[in-house]
């Protein structure tokens, strides 16, 4: 089991998450980020922090944003287990599914 980040999300990265995450297991894509499944030791340190609510125990998720999941996961296809989020910064590239969104308004 692993975390999860969602859709609201998406085209906000807040990053409070990431300053949280003891593993540094929460990398940045172009428009959102995504918990690295085998890296993830659950310890539940980025849900509380995340100030739009996006990031879900997978078992926790919601209906509506069960791809995010496979989304998640997939993101990782390529780039393996690179160890740490810190050593790569952005990723110039989001998983197919996220990238395919209209752009998502957030309430400032």
């Amino acid at each position: 089991m692993t975390y999860v980040i969602a859709e609201p999300c998406v085209d906000l990265k807040d990053k409070a998450c990431i300053e949280e995450c003891p593993v540094d297991c929460i990398y940045e894509g172009q428009r959102s980020l995504y918990i690295h499944p085998d890296e993830c030791v659950d310890c539940g340190a980025c849900e509380p922090v995340c100030p739009v609510e996006a990031i879900f125990y997978e078992d926790d998720t919601p209906e509506e944003w069960k791809d995010y999941y496979k989304a998640n996961v997939e993101f990782f296809d390529e780039l393996g287990s690179p160890g740490g989020a810190s050593k790569l910064g952005l990723i110039e590239r989001d998983h197919p599914f996220i990238a395919a969104l209209p752009p998502q308004e957030h309430a400032e």
